[in-house]
């Protein structure tokens, strides 16, 4: 395990990491996930091989810190995961991304164009107020402190089994946070970042979860959209070989 402080106070984001060739793969967890948890099973495959994979953390989840004043903006991760990659020593690195880890990724990538040379997003967050079945709105239905309070134990009640085995290991507050703000958007919104950027991008949509609002000007403007067969939101456990296939450059 690694470690960066993120915030001038002493807090640290963690990873874990395999060694190998660069530019390395750097996987990214969605809101209330960790980056092992969804992302290991695919950096094991023998089609990945050979390459650095690191398994980064969010601050507020997994085994990072998680400080209750700091503020968890899609702009605050993305600085944190800046640090991380600092720390690594890395530049030009394929952040593969999911869910919220793929907004963080986005305002990453325009915020230090150096750390990125690629993205495969996998079902991210690309507007703000997703609609009302989104996960994040379940937690921020709750004001912070009433979810701190009670919310976050009656909304892991509610949650599938999975995504309640990560969620009941981030902070209460850190996560009631990330969901406002991921719900807020950045400046300029993702789907706007993700237009203008002139890395190669890849884009995920499960099948199940429908067609993708906005697919036609983001392949105007070079994403590339792929409908994954049989998989929902979570495509690296729907579909595995569909999402290893992308992430090695062939899906």
């Amino acid at each position: 395990m690694r470690q960066a402080e993120f915030d001038r106070k002493g807090n640290c984001i963690r990873w874990t990491e395999t060694p190998g060739e660069e530019p390395a793969r750097v996987y990214v967890h969605g809101l209330g996930s960790v980056s092992a948890v969804y992302h290991a099973h695919i950096a094991a495959r023998a089609e990945l091989a050979g390459r650095r994979s690191l398994f980064v953390d969010l601050p507020g989840h997994g085994i990072s810190d998680r400080p209750e004043d700091f503020g968890y903006r899609l702009e605050d991760h993305a600085d944190a995961l800046a640090a991380a990659l600092d720390a690594a020593g890395l530049t030009g690195a394929e952040l593969i991304a999911h869910s919220m880890g793929g907004s963080v990724a986005i305002v990453l990538a325009r915020r230090r164009p150096d750390l990125v040379s690629r993205l495969l997003l996998t079902e991210a967050n690309l507007d703000a107020s997703p609609p009302p079945a989104a996960g994040s709105a379940w937690i921020t239905a709750y004001e912070e402190d009433e979810f701190v309070d009670g919310g976050h134990a009656r909304v892991l009640e509610g949650v599938g089994p999975l995504w309640a085995a990560t969620m009941r290991l981030a902070d209460p507050r850190a996560l009631h946070r990330s969901a406002t703000w991921l719900r807020r958007g950045s400046e300029p919104i993702m789907r706007d970042i993700l237009e203008e950027l002139s890395v190669d991008r890849v884009y995920l949509q499960g099948e199940l979860s429908g067609e993708l609002p906005g697919r036609e000007a983001l392949e105007t403007a070079g994403v590339r959209v792929v409908t994954v067969p049989g998989a929902g939101h979570n495509v690296m456990f729907d579909n595995p070989d569909a999402f290893v296939a992308a992430v090695a450059g062939q899906g």
